[in-house]
């Protein structure tokens, strides 16, 4: 069967059409999914929007996605039905989801005189979804982005699905982004409070009372601001003064600000001088985050194959090693042609990257 379910013009319009014959009241909609109720589609005759009063009384079932006019539409009258409310899909075709993987897999390598004779579809499952996991990282390169106003109290939520950055930067009123470099020189640690007499407080449970933030980052955070014409600052005389021009950090070389990562509390600590600012955080998931998101590149869909192959026979004790050690040298090959096909290097580019190199420097 086709690989490409539906027709173009849903593909591109999300709309379908019919032609009346005169005697025909009943029309299919095959849209996938189909409209849960007849709200989500508009349905026009000839170019004209039906009439509310006609259109209320076209029932419509959600289930078998067939429309029932109350009179038939007129011999060769074009019958549009617009779909208002649907999930985009463009470019999805470069995809396959996890449940196709599993039957793919199911089919070429579990059964009898099969490389796996049995083997339960959950841990098919579950190595499937691992294979996703740990080819995210460095295969698929599955990176996310948000772009939030920096807030009067310098921090930014970590992603719900967010495992590592790839990149902090704040923008300009051009749109040009900015790296952000993560401070190594504070920390945000648990601040226990304590009395007068320096005993820590505790609560009517009996467990510690802590600070929102730490002396340590709110003190560095508010003297990060860089400004060239209050030299008294402390932060601002190590960070120009420190190593002078000859020994000076790449990391405190810049005026873009600093950020540090508090993993406990789920949140990104930035300098003062971000405050206000536009910020884009582009990070990495591992793609498990919902069922839309477990889908795998049709470029990577072999090395998903040799993955969950190689984890299923590796964890059986009535293995043979060669038979183990060839799909592991197999899951090595596959991947690392997925990582080449994934790169997207392109000749033309590469062109403008030598051509680049060839410069000549005039006095």
């Amino acid at each position: 069967m086709p690989l490409f379910t539906g027709t173009q013009q849903q593909y591109y319009n999300n709309s379908q059409s019919f032609t009346g014959d005169g005697s025909t009241t009943a029309f299919t909609l095959t849209f996938s999914p189909l409209p849960a109720i007849a709200t989500d589609f508009r349905i026009f005759i000839n170019g004209s929007e039906l009439n509310t009063g006609l259109y209320d009384s076209t029932p419509y079932n959600s289930s078998s996605g067939v429309i029932t006019f109350d009179t038939a539409p007129a011999d060769g009258d074009i019958i549009l039905v617009q779909q208002t409310n649907f999930p985009e899909n463009f470019g999805n075709y470069q995809f396959i989801g996890i449940d196709d993987i599993i039957n793919n897999f199911t089919i070429s390598y579990v059964g009898e005189d099969k490389i796996i004779p049995k083997a339960r579809r959950s841990d098919i499952a579950f190595h499937a979804q691992r294979g996703i996991q740990e080819l995210s990282y460095d295969t698929f390169k599955s990176t996310k982005a948000q772009e939030i106003e920096i807030p009067p109290s310098l921090t930014m939520k970590l992603p719900h699905d967010y495992v590592n950055y790839v990149k902090v930067a704040w923008k300009d009123s051009s749109g040009v982004e900015h790296i952000i470099y993560p401070t190594g020189k504070t920390s945000n640690p648990t601040a226990i409070l304590q009395g007068d007499d320096f005993n820590y407080i505790f609560g009517d449970d009996e467990t510690l009372l802590t600070a929102q933030n730490s002396n340590s980052w709110t003190d560095f955070s508010y003297s990060a601001q860089i400004n060239s014409a209050d030299p008294s600052a402390s932060l601002y005389d190590y960070l120009t003064d420190s190593g002078r021009r000859y020994g000076l950090n790449p990391e405190t070389a810049q005026s873009n600000g600093v950020f540090y990562i508090d993993s406990e509390r789920g949140l990104i600590h930035f300098s003062s001088d971000i405050s206000g600012k536009t910020v884009v955080l582009k990070y990495v998931s591992d793609s498990l985050g919902t069922d839309a998101e477990m889908i795998v590149h049709k470029f990577a869909e072999e090395a998903m194959y040799k993955y969950m192959a190689h984890a299923i026979l590796s964890t059986r004790s009535n293995v043979q090693e060669y038979l183990v050690a060839r799909f592991k040298r197999e899951k090595f090959a596959a991947i690392r042609t997925a990582k080449l096909r994934l790169s997207n290097l392109k000749i033309e580019e590469l062109s403008q990257v030598m051509r680049g190199k060839s410069k000549q420097l005039k006095h």
